[in-house]
């Protein structure tokens, strides 16, 4: 039966085991349906497969495509076929995720019925993104051969090494021995609220969604964005990799202290610091390519040996020896509690001068994080390592500062000598109370907290162990940075941050190793083992630390603060205002620690951010600098539409008319001279015909053109809209375009230069929408009747790119002899259409901009020029303006003009009147305009009244006798306008001028056209403009 479940089959021979019939399971679809393999898989789970959680993070390159149009689950679950899919996680994954792939959902139109007229009938199969025929590989729950770490292991471990670093065992002695006890506690306890916040910060990060491989940078990129991600990245990896010198050198030098003792240098102290430095190194890099299983088995050694050590000392404070008392050693004693519980600073140290010398020690809290990517749920387990291991440390810590600064003097001198015989009354110090006076070597004793940096192994029970234990706590952090370097870089290749270092992105066997990272890290560390100057370094390395904890931090109180319905942390102990405070600390710490260098890792850090920024990476993470643009994109806007209209904040905010963006390009660039920076501009596109189809190209479109429009840099949006016709689609657009205060006030148009040669039937809607002149018209956009200015554009007119993709193709073919002529013309033609569409995107250089103010509309007319003179590649161009005046008042009008422009503040370089407009234009002209009219006209006088009454009800547009008489003076007013636009301004780079008004059922369609095309005939580009008679300019403050 048709509704029967499949039986369970499995590649190979396992197809009989899976004979036994499973209810309500999901089909997987193998392509390459020729192979015997590739067959349908079923898995049975109650209707889901059998993907494990685990299984989300391993990281395996397996693709499987699912039928999720089974009829049989759906029936099962609602008692009948539905195509309605169930929600399942699988519906939500990346397309190109590693961790299985995406399955597709039906969309609506396949719900509504159309899915036999979409697809036809039959089971819908995913294609696969490889190449057709390809077998994909079988489904295993389990990737075999990946490591992947739990959260002690991966985290916790990692984390608590990198933290027990040489300063527990050589410098927190000294520490105390400086600061006191109580202010000791308080230097851990302060670094610890620094990388507790930012533990917390990196935990509600990490828990916002999947966590893939990069750690710091993959947090920071993803919430911030690749800016700031890119530029953590690169100094972090950077800073890792230095830090793995650091760890080395601090190694080599106890190794060669130790052969300086026994007289066993090879070389002298520096060289034998590169030798042995080298050679580590070169150990260090063998287990980290050998794989993160055996980099992980060699964690765990180093951390026995930690612990081990640690107990050691522990012990030993409990057995005070005599022959550790001249040392300074005496056990615990209240004496020397109270003695070093209060500060002794010398040698110039201050509190900040020993916590910067501490801080660093605490900066291993990403240690786990950073290997994000080997993590098998990077979610748990970032959070639970990372701060159990600060707990754990901070009280390890503490623990050893109290204990050494009770049981250990701050001076001493190691002579045996120097026991009391007989009691001095001089003598306070707890030493004097313990029968031991060490006040001869005040100056200059050997031993004693403040003295000796081996404190702890003088007390520890074993010695050895100690340094055992300092070769295990550098050995690890340098191991861990050797292994966080390289991951960080390959993470930031991948997402090509950085072209130039793509190739570091390649990944080697089944964990995806970065082996070429591990070589670069490599190189670095070792040039820096052999530099051996590391103390100028060490500042700038911390400081790239904080810079990173600044922003994780940051990051979450931006995440917050953008209110993003996407951020929804599962960690829930967190709070934006203390990780601002967090991210406020790290700033501090940095200046503490060395202000030359943190203010070295700004510049750094704002030069990468400058850099990435301007090429721009083709990403999009959904970051919350994103989420926060929107919103205050919301607020402003909510806000600005409480401000009410005032004249002197006008500006244009125009709707152009332009189809798709790019077929327009001169009416585009000349809009947006004049409102980049300035005003909106909105280019509306209407879609015709079927409506379904115009939807689909409608909703691509929109995502194509304003990809466009940012692309050539245009500060505008993209407005499509389905209409039956352009009449609709332009009323459509003017109603509805724009938001708020933003919405278009001004409606620009192309003026459709062969608007002569096309059926007038096909042109009478497109001549509605540019002329907008009549009442109903103005009735239907009645929102934007009180503000709405018509621009218009003419000799910028369509450009027909089919027309010069043809041209290009006869360029491409020899050009025959007898089409020599032709050719040459096509070539001509083609270079005039090129140059008209280019020539505003250019300096437009020494030129004059004609402002022919006739008629005041308000002084849009006159306020375009001004802008565009206020542009770079406008303002070598000078305003020159014209107006209409009586002959007899020529010099009277020029004055009243000039204090007019100069009352609003707008320079010109000359102001003509011209007293002879009405004059009657040359009779070759007339001649010209009644021949280009004449296939529009009614002719009604040589017709029977009912077949010319019929002709005008068919046909508005047609020019009747009447009308033609009716309007003689304003037909040759045009004329004439164009007579003096040659005499005046054919040298201009622009006119702009006062477009005429005409009504509607008095003046037709063909007429006004006619008009238009006389008025700007043979003339440079020439901007209509016409205001709706409101100010737009003034000249009070």
């Amino acid at each position: 039966p048709a509704d029967e479940p499949r039986k369970a089959s499995a590649e190979g021979g396992a197809a009989g085991k899976g004979g036994e019939e499973a209810k309500g399971r999901f089909r997987v679809n193998f392509p390459g349906g020729g192979s015997s393999e590739g067959g349908n898989v079923s898995f049975q789970n109650g209707g889901d497969t059998v993907l494990s959680e685990g299984s989300l993070h391993s990281g395996g390159h397996h693709h499987y495509y699912y039928d999720t149009h089974t009829n049989t689950y759906y029936l099962r679950t609602f008692g009948h076929n539905t195509m309605d899919a169930v929600p399942r996680i699988d519906h939500y994954r990346h397309t190109a995720a590693d961790l299985g792939e995406k399955l597709i959902r039906p969309s609506l139109a396949e719900l509504h019925d159309e899915l036999d007229k979409v697809r036809g009938p039959g089971p819908r199969v995913v294609p696969p993104p490889g190449p057709p025929g390809e077998a994909t590989a079988t489904y295993t729950p389990d990737s075999k051969g990946v490591v992947k770490f739990g959260w002690i292991k991966g985290v916790l471990v990692r984390c608590m090494l990198n933290i027990w670093g040489v300063m527990l065992f050589i410098r927190l002695s000294w520490i105390v021995g400086q600061a006191g006890i109580g202010l000791s506690v308080l230097v851990i306890g302060m670094a610890t609220v620094v990388t507790t916040i930012t533990g917390l910060s990196t935990s509600a990060i990490a828990t916002n969604g999947f966590v893939r491989g990069g750690g710091a940078y993959y947090l920071i990129s993803r919430s911030l964005g690749p800016e700031f991600g890119g530029a953590i990245g690169l100094i972090f990896a950077f800073a890792n990799a230095v830090a793995v010198a650091m760890y080395v050198v601090g190694f080599a030098e106890t190794v060669v202290e130790l052969l300086k003792e026994n007289g066993t240098l090879m070389v002298d102290e520096m060289n034998d610091i590169r030798i042995i430095g080298a050679i580590t190194v070169v150990i260090l890099l063998g287990i980290s390519v050998a794989g993160m299983e055996w980099e992980a088995k060699a964690q765990i050694v180093l951390l026995v040996i930690l612990i081990l050590a640690i107990g050691d000392f522990v012990i030993g404070t409990f057995i005070p020896l005599d022959s550790k008392k001249p040392k300074g050693f005496f056990g615990y004693k209240a004496e020397i509690f109270m003695e070093n519980f209060g500060p002794d600073f010398r040698q110039e140290e201050t509190f900040f001068s020993v916590f910067a010398i501490f801080f660093p020690a605490a900066t291993g809290i990403l240690a786990g994080a950073n290997i994000s990517g080997d993590l098998a749920d990077p979610q748990s387990a970032i959070p639970k390592g990372t701060l159990l291991a600060i707990l754990i440390t901070t009280l390890v810590y503490v623990g050893i500062a109290v204990s050494v600064g009770s049981c250990v003097v701050r001076d001493a001198t190691g002579n045996i000598n120097n026991t009391i015989v007989t009691e001095l009354t001089n003598c306070t110090t707890a030493a004097c109370k313990l029968n031991y006076d060490f006040s001869s070597c005040q100056a200059g004793c050997q031993y004693g907290l403040m003295n000796n940096f081996q404190v702890m192994s003088m007390v520890s029970g074993f010695a050895p162990l100690i340094s055992a234990g300092i070769f295990s706590a550098t050995l690890s952090s340098a191991l861990a940075s050797l292994v966080s370097a390289p991951k960080i870089f390959q993470a930031l290749c991948k997402d090509n941050i950085y072209p130039g270092f793509q190739m570091f992105a390649k990944g080697y066997g089944k964990n995806n190793e970065p082996l070429r990272g591990y070589l670069l890290t490599f190189l670095i560390a070792l040039g820096f083992i052999l530099i051996a100057e590391l103390n100028v370094i060490a500042p700038i390395i911390s400081n790239f630390f904080l810079a990173s904890y600044a922003l994780i931090n940051f990051s979450v109180f931006h995440a917050s603060l953008a209110k993003s319905p996407g951020w929804r942390p599962a960690f829930k102990y967190y709070n934006m205002w203390i990780s601002l405070v967090g991210a406020i600390l790290c700033c501090i710490v940095m200046f503490v620690i060395n202000w030359w260098a943190a203010l070295l890792t700004y510049v750094i850090v704002l030069g990468l951010y400058i850099y990435v920024t301007y090429k721009k990476p083709d990403v999009n993470w959904g970051s919350s600098t994103q989420a926060l643009t929107y919103l205050n994109a919301l607020q402003h806007s909510i806000r600005l539409s409480g401000v009410e209209d005032h004249v002197k904040n006008f500006r244009p905010q125009c709707l152009i008319m332009t189809g798709a963006p790019n077929a327009r390009p001169a009416l585009l660039h000349l809009v947006h001279a004049f409102t980049k920076n300035v005003g909106l501009m909105i280019c509306g596109h209407i879609h015709m015909g079927p409506r379904r189809q115009a939807m689909k190209e409608l909703s691509t479109d929109l995502a194509k053109y304003q990809r466009w429009l940012i692309k050539n840099k245009m500060k505008a949006f993209y407005a499509p809209v389905h209409a039956e016709d352009l009449r609709d689609g332009g009323q459509y657009l003017m109603q509805a375009a724009g938001l708020g205060r933003m919405r278009p006030n001004t409606l620009v148009v192309g003026f459709k230069k062969n608007w002569r040669q096309v059926d007038m039937r096909d042109l009478l809607g497109s001549i509605s929408i540019r002329l907008v002149i009549n009442q109903e018209d103005l009735s239907r956009v009645k929102p934007l009747s009180d503000r709405l200015r018509f621009c218009w554009s003419s000799s910028l007119q369509y450009l027909f790119f089919f027309l010069i993709q043809k041209l290009i193709k006869n360029l491409l073919k020899k050009p025959k002899p007898k089409h020599y002529s032709s050719f040459r013309i096509k070539i001509t033609e083609m270079s005039k259409l090129l140059d008209a569409s280019t020539q505003f995107q250019k300096k437009q250089g020494k030129s004059n901009i004609d402002v022919w103010w006739l008629f005041d509309d308000g002084g849009l007319t006159l306020l375009i020029p001004y802008l565009l003179t206020t542009k770079k590649k406008w303002k070598d161009c000078k305003i020159r303006v014209f107006i209409g005046g009586k002959i007899n008042r020529i010099d009277h009008d020029r004055r009243a003009m000039a204090t007019l422009l100069s009352k609003f503040r707008i320079d010109f370089s000359d102001i003509m009147v011209l007293g002879d407009i009405n004059t009657k234009p040359k009779k070759e002209n007339i001649a010209g305009f009644e021949e280009m009219i004449e296939p529009f006209r009614l002719h009604e006088d040589d017709k029977e009244q009912e077949v010319a009454d019929k002709m005008k009800e068919d046909e508005p547009w047609r020019i009747t006798d009447n009308e033609l008489e009716l309007y003689k003076t304003k037909t040759y007013r045009q004329i004439r306008l164009n007579e003096l636009l040659k005499e005046h301004s054919s040298t201009a780079n622009i006119i702009v001028m006062s477009l005429p008004v005409a009504r509607k059922g008095a003046v037709s369609s063909a007429l006004y056209m006619a008009w238009l095309e006389a008025l700007s005939k043979d003339l440079p580009p020439i901007l209509l403009v016409r205001g709706n008679h409101q100010s737009v300019l003034t000249f009070y403050s």
